[in-house]
């Protein structure tokens, strides 16, 4: 595994109005402000759709989530380009296979502003091939 107490995880992200019409269906959460373009023609983005964001760095290292908080802070519009940066806060190690992680995250928008921060910890899950390592 290579990351370390202190690591900062970046991404970036521009959510599309095919990304929302796809989470409406999956997620069926079809209010009016993700179905119906607003004044500038955009849709409002869902707030666990933009919470997908920090999440990937679960699927990156193989993490089972065990909490997750979110503060949603302003809504996300399509074609809006979101920058999450995730902040490993805690590692330690369970056993041979299994690391406890507690990390933070904040997402800002191509403004500058802040639009979603929060936490999550959970256990990452090593394979074979890791714990020789």
């Amino acid at each position: 595994m290579n990351i370390t107490v202190g690591d900062k995880i970046k991404f970036k992200r521009t959510f599309t109005e095919a990304d929302v019409e796809l989470f409406t269906k999956v997620s069926m959460d079809e209010g009016d402000h993700h179905t119906t373009p607003d004044e500038l023609g955009r849709l409002v983005v869902q707030g666990l759709l933009t919470a997908t964001l920090p999440t990937k760095v679960g699927g990156d290292y193989n993490v089972l989530a065990r909490t997750m908080n979110f503060e949603f802070l302003r809504p996300v519009f399509t074609d809006d380009t979101v920058e999450c940066v995730v902040t490993i806060e805690e590692l330690e190690r369970r056993d041979e296979k299994r690391i406890s992680i507690m990390a933070s995250f904040i997402c800002t928008n191509q403004k500058g502003k802040q639009v979603l921060t929060g936490n999550f910890a959970g256990i990452i899950l090593q394979d074979e091939e890791e714990v020789g390592d």
